[in-house]
């Protein structure tokens, strides 16, 4: 079918041609075809084996040095008829953080994944005759689909039924004027029409931006235009957010620190070997090159970035089940940093479910069918439920309740042409063939409305709009906007002979003024609690909306958004203050009413040149230029087009403002997670460090390549990942906003990192001095069997200690309240393997560790040593607390 030429064919005949209908397709024809022809996307690349992930993680700089020591290593051995051991250990560890990398790597994915699938685009489609809306990867040829102006077209098709559609095919065409589009045949010549001129066809990848229109899809995926241009398009990566950036920057910085170590390790070692008169055979080169890469191993935290991106990833996730979906990583790290929320109301504030609850009219069965005919809503096969935007299904079901529903109202009133509302005009015209004769129907807002009409419907008759009239229609409005209602207003206008001509200037004037419909959208009752939130975690509430002032001022003050209505201000008084002007007022405004897309980014403007992180919602496509402009741009998944999902940081899958609250909450708890988990990396690393050198240095041995290994396999996974689930802290939401330009080491991280690494240090230390004091087995290079197994064991359990110090970086861990029930599981697992290799006699060999194990009291010696680490953090902590650093 993709190679027809549709666009030369009648509506009837394509339809035809692809064995569908004006109802569409029936539910189980659509599932045979998407079966039989597969989804409706363009190719992925192909994800790489797992092996060749594997592989990849051995391209560290790191673990190559790792792996030629094990050879070198086995090889002398070998040489020497001795069992290679620590080359098992090695080759076992490396496997292992190989294995586990892999994994993170594919958990990330798999929730990547799992958000790409909830925030995929839908169409709103004609199944079994009825209005539906689907995924648009389940979209198939001959499906009926309806677009509307923000709505990204889902596959190639031809149009049955267009109103005043205008589409932007720059990505196909490069023509950056959008084109207008017809239903017609474009020739009957059979003639091959340019791509660019196929004014009568939709094409997957481009962009309604005005009117709507009904199309049946004639290809899907790679057999659209789109598909013949990419004949493969790459599964979009996840950019690395700053702070992975930082990270990775901060792993290099670090990579060339300890390689320079090494080498003077090494040569120190040598030099001194020369200066003492000791003899430089293999095995003490090999010696030296081991505690060289022994440095090596402690500094580095391997697991650092892939920890940090899998607790983005979990929090990502975390996310998503709260219904916020996060398309672009950084958001995570931005929310954090938010100070401003400017968010519409209709739907966010509110519940998005409007509902009439004042009229005026001397006649409101003809306020109700106007209302009704001139809609876009429509009735499902239940007679009560209706589909469409919020305000408009409002209406048809103030008409089912008249008893004059829409469906019914179209039998002999059909729709003949129409004038899509837009936000310049803020009006809406349709027009009606009834009886022999052709009546107009025009609703919008009561300014635009009343400065269109000539003539009003006063009990029941036409009458000339007299200043009187229109006096009482104003206070009639100012009533109904007082309690908080939208108020919307309609008019009629009658004609002998179809309209010739179908714009604004020639219909929407010499109007007859019907009446008006008050509506209300309740405030979401979790609402109220979130603007509060907000205020106590520093963040400043803006509402912005297209309602009338006094209607957004009640809310607001319902909301405690605002105090008093000078906070509130119009787009027309916006429009009226220059840039300096608005820079002095802003911050005392908290309400925008009456607001043209304009405006929206001048304000998310305004508040970033003065130094705010900014986030904005937004629904239409107009809202997208504000949405890019923001910090945090919100998309909203109910009512949102895809324009705006497309160019949002983050989707809200409720339209719900608490969610966006929620989602700053949790953005701060992943942020907190990361730094702890980060901060428990490096204090480790630098105790490893740190006793490894100072032992070098001072010529003896306190821990082996290997014993730092099995220590990095627990502490740079496990725990660190355990520390990322952490619950959010009491506090979280009863602090400032971060800067955003903050480093990882704000906020004295870098100091309490200093101390607790030398904390640990100093443990182990002494763990080792304590063993080797009692050790009667030294051997003739002053290797103490006993020391070393003390120190691994001290340092081993100190850092899995530590761990839970970090469950809060200044509170109490005695205060913290529930568990972290992973961390605990970590430290039982860690405390029984170290107990493990070093009690049981074959692994104590493997690892070089005292014969027999630890006695009773030099395992409790090492435990309590171990345990130190708690109480001394506590008591700086304490310190800080009360000094406020």
């Amino acid at each position: 079918m993709e190679d027809k030429k549709f666009y030369l064919e009648s509506s009837e005949q394509v339809l035809s041609d692809l064995k569908s209908s004006p109802e569409g397709l029936t539910a189980n024809e659509a599932e045979e075809r998407l079966t039989r022809f597969g989804p409706n996307k363009l190719k992925e690349e192909k994800k790489e084996p797992a092996w060749k992930r594997f592989l990849a993680q051995m391209k560290d700089p790191m673990i190559i040095i790792l792996l030629v020591a094990a050879f070198i290593s086995a090889v002398l051995d070998v040489y020497q008829g001795t069992v290679p051991y620590d080359t098992f250990i090695i080759l076992f560890v490396v496997i292992v953080n190989a294995i586990l990398g892999v994994v993170q790597e594919s958990k990330a994915e798999a929730a990547i994944e799992a958000l790409k699938k909830m925030a995929g685009a839908t169409t709103r489609t004609v199944r079994n005759g009825e209005t539906v809306i689907i995924q648009s990867t389940d979209l198939v040829a001959g499906d009926v689909i309806l677009l509307e102006a923000g709505d990204a077209v889902p596959a190639d098709g031809r149009i049955l039924e267009s109103a005043s559609l205008k589409v932007e095919e720059a990505a196909l065409t490069g023509e950056s004027v959008p084109v207008e589009k017809i239903s017609d045949v474009l020739s009957d010549k059979g003639e091959d029409v340019a791509l660019g001129d196929r004014r009568n066809m939709v094409f997957m990848g481009s962009t309604v931006v005005y009117g709507r229109a009904r199309a049946v899809v004639t290809s899907t995926g790679m057999d659209t235009e789109m598909g013949k241009i990419a004949d493969a398009i790459s599964q979009a990566k996840e950019g690395l957010t700053p702070l992975q950036i930082k990270l990775a920057q901060l792993s290099g910085i670090l990579t060339k620190a300890v390689v320079g170590i090494c080498v003077f390790i090494f040569a120190f070692d040598v030099i001194r070997s020369l200066v003492t008169g000791q003899s430089l055979g293999i095995q003490n080169i090999l010696s030296f090159f081991m505690i060289a890469v022994s440095l090596a191993v402690a500094a580095i935290p391997e697991g650092l970035v892939a920890v940090v991106t899998i607790v983005l990833s979990i929090g990502v996730t975390k996310m998503s089940e709260k219904s916020a979906i996060i398309r672009k990583m950084s958001a995570v790290e931005t929310l954090g940093c938010t100070q401003i929320i400017c968010t519409d109301k209709t739907g966010t504030l509110t519940k998005n479910q409007m509902t009439v609850t004042k009229t005026y009219s001397s006649d409101d069965d003809l306020l109700a069918a106007a209302m009704g005919l001139c809609n876009d809503g429509e009735i499902q096969a239940d007679g009560e439920s209706v589909i469409g935007e919020p305000t408009e299904a409002a209406l048809v079901v103030f008409g089912i309740k008249q008893g004059c529903p829409k469906n019914e109202l179209e039998k002999t009133q059909p729709r003949v042409g129409e004038i899509p509302f837009d936000s310049g005009r803020k009006m809406m015209t349709t027009v009606h063939r009834k009886d022999g004769c052709f009546i107009q129907y025009t609703k919008g807002g009561l300014d635009e409305i009343m400065s269109r009409c000539t003539t009003a419907l006063v009990d029941g008759k036409v009458v000339p709009l007299t200043d009187e009239i229109r006096d009482q229609i104003v206070r009639e409005n100012k009533k109904m906007a007082d309690q908080a209602l939208r108020v919307l207003s309609c008019a009629f206008r009658s004609y002998d002979e179809k309209p010739e001509t179908w714009t604004s200037d020639a219909l929407e004037n010499n109007m007859t003024f019907i009446g008006m419909c008050g509506m209300i959208d309740p405030v979401r009752p979790e609402v109220q609690a979130a603007i509060q939130e907000c205020r106590n975690a520093g963040i400043t509430p803006v509402m912005i909306t297209g309602d009338h002032k006094d209607t957004a001022v009640a809310i607001a003050k319902e909301l405690e958004i605002i105090t008093d209505s000078s906070q509130a201000v119009t787009g027309a008084e916006l429009s009226k203050m220059d840039d300096e002007e608005f820079k002095k007022r802003i911050k005392n405004i908290r309400v925008y009413a009456r607001v043209q897309p304009e405006h929206k980014t001048r304000i998310v403007k305004t508040w970033q040149e003065l130094g705010y992180v900014t986030a904005m919602t937004g629904d239409g496509v107009n809202d997208a230029p504000s949405i890019k402009t923001a910090d945090i741009g919100v998309g909203m998944g109910i009512t949102g087009t895809d324009v705006t999902k497309n160019v949002a940081d983050m989707i809200l899958a409720d339209d719900n403002f608490a969610t966006i609250v929620a989602a700053v909450a949790e953005g701060r708890r992943v942020y907190d997670n990361i730094r702890k988990a980060i901060q428990f990396l490096l204090s480790s690393n630098m105790a490893e460090v740190l006793s490894v050198f100072f032992a070098s240095v001072m010529g003896f041995t306190v821990l082996l390549p290997t014993h730092l290994l099995f220590i990095n396999l627990i502490t740079d996974c496990f725990p660190a990942l355990a520390l990322g689930v952490e619950e959010p802290e009491k506090n979280i939401m009863d602090r400032e906003p971060r800067k955003k330009n903050d480093g990882i080491f704000a906020g004295g991280m870098a100091f309490d990192t200093i101390y607790q690494g030398v904390t640990v240090t100093v443990l182990t230390l002494i763990a080792y001095f304590i063993g080797k004091s009692g050790d009667a087995s030294i051997t003739a290079s002053g290797y103490s069997s006993l020391g070393v197994t003390m120190a691994f064991f001290v340092m081993s359990m100190c850092e899995i200690f530590h761990s839970f110090n970090m469950r809060s970086r200044r509170e109490s861990i005695f205060r913290l309240g529930k568990l972290n029930v992973p961390l605990l599981l970590a430290m039982l697992a860690s405390l029984a393997l170290t107990t493990l290799i070093v009690e049981v006699p074959a692994l104590a060999a493997m690892f070089q560790f005292r014969s027999g194990g630890l006695d009773p009291v030099h395992y409790a010696i090492s435990f309590g040593l171990s345990i130190l680490v708690v109480p001394v953090v506590e008591i700086v902590k304490l310190i800080q607390r009360k000094t406020g650093k």
